[in-house]
């Protein structure tokens, strides 16, 4: 009898253990705080289908969360599973082999996944993945549909539609754009958002092929219409910050906004009310493709030193299927990475719609992998354009000189 209690403590303690075996609780990190309460429920959603694995949520401020990142990984102490960012903010990480290497045959749900989506996620010197694609952005022009109709004002197919656009909204005693440019990256944003159609597709072609570079002509002319469309910016605008502009334009007192889709949840959110319409800024004439700039813009990555490989992959393989898209794109308003999603919301429709004519948010996608970034030369060159200090042609001269001190195709 003691032999058989014995035994079946053993025994017992064996099923315990094998059972625990199998448990994992996943730790995941990211910079969006505000959308604890849907990650948790994409959680809850994963472990109904792998009710041995648990996910806890944990977020950063988002300034400071790469430094978080990366200085935790490094000690050794970092998350299963993280949020990233894309481009040259993931390749710090990759790059000192803080991350998993993905592929197909890891997560077969990549293979649908489009070229541009993954090379967001890529580094560029070994050609690895290291996150899955999860949403993109696009820079267009939101609208306040109840002004447009009131002032009988209509999406406008070329610029000078887009000019009479503004010269009816002033007349009628509003501001036809709610942007300031006081807070940096502001700069960036109305470029893309403005003057895509304006730079064209034979433009971004030719500079990623290494056939011209910011002194072109096209990105010249851009940059003289960028300075046209600002006189319809609020009075005093080159001191007005991002917050204040967001309010200003949620209020009512302004009729557009240029910026990215990404503001959609946040205007929504700040008043219900609003009827927004969104539209790809013209270019020249009616018959000018109509071109929106186009990023992505976080991916979902796993820690490479894990204890929970088999299970940090089972997640990931759930954050690149359609099921899991579909909800990311309908309950936080997302583009998704993944193909084959559809939108409950029209507005997001129309973005996705509108994103099959379009060129590269370049100075993110393209510029922000050596000093100075081509990010921190726009800022700065859009600053001083719209402030009277430099010409449009100065402003694509310090472009180019200034990505030239790394930039392999500029110092020719």
């Amino acid at each position: 009898m003691k032999k058989y209690l014995m035994g079946a403590a053993l025994a017992f303690t064996a099923l315990m253990s094998a059972t625990t075996s199998f448990a994992a609780e996943l730790t995941f990190w990211t910079w969006r705080q505000e959308d604890k309460a849907e990650y948790e429920k994409f959680f809850a959603d994963f472990k109904k289908a792998n009710p041995d694995i648990t996910v806890k949520f944990e977020a950063f401020e988002a300034t400071s969360y790469n430094t978080v990142l990366s200085t935790a990984l490094a000690g050794g102490k970092g998350p299963d599973l993280m949020m990233t960012r894309t481009y040259g903010g993931i390749e710090s990480l990759a790059g000192a082999g803080y991350l998993m290497p993905l592929d197909e045959t890891k997560i077969p749900a990549l293979k649908g996944f489009s070229p541009a989506a993954l090379a967001s996620e890529t580094m560029r010197s070994n050609k690895t993945l290291y996150a899955v694609p999860a949403a993109s952005q696009t820079m267009l022009v939101i609208y306040n549909k109840e002004l447009f109709e009131k002032n009988g004002v209509s999406e406008p197919r070329s610029w000078a539609e887009f000019i009479a656009a503004c010269e009816k909204l002033k007349a009628a005693g509003l501001m036809p754009f709610a942007n300031g440019t006081a807070t940096g990256w502001q700069n960036e944003t109305i470029v893309s958002a403005l003057t895509s159609s304006i730079m064209g597709k034979g433009f971004y072609a030719d500079l990623m092929a290494g056939k011209t570079d910011f002194n072109d002509p096209r990105f010249v002319e851009a940059m003289a219409r960028l300075k046209e469309i600002s006189a319809y910016f609020p009075d005093g605008f080159v001191g007005l910050d991002y917050a204040s502009a967001q309010q200003l334009f949620t209020s009512g007192m302004a009729a557009m906004f240029a910026g990215g889709s990404f503001e959609i949840a946040s205007f929504a959110k700040q008043n219900p009310d609003l009827k927004l319409g969104v539209f790809a800024a013209p270019g020249l004439k009616a018959e000018d493709d109509k071109l929106v700039g186009l990023f992505f813009d976080s991916g979902f990555g796993a820690n490479a030193k894990t204890k929970e490989p088999e299970a940090t992959l089972k997640f990931l393989s759930y954050a690149a299927s359609k099921d899991f898209a579909q909800a990311f794109a309908n309950r936080l308003s997302n583009v998704s990475a993944v193909p084959g999603v559809t939108f409950e919301n029209p507005l997001l429709a129309k973005v996705a719609e509108l994103n099959k004519q379009s060129i590269a948010y370049m100075m993110l996608v393209h510029f922000r992998y050596g000093e100075p970034t081509g990010s921190n030369l726009i800022q700065a060159g859009v600053s001083k354009l719209l402030n009277g200090q430099m010409t449009p042609a100065e402003v694509g001269k310090s472009m180019t000189s200034g990505l030239a001190a790394w930039y392999a195709p500029f110092k020719k």
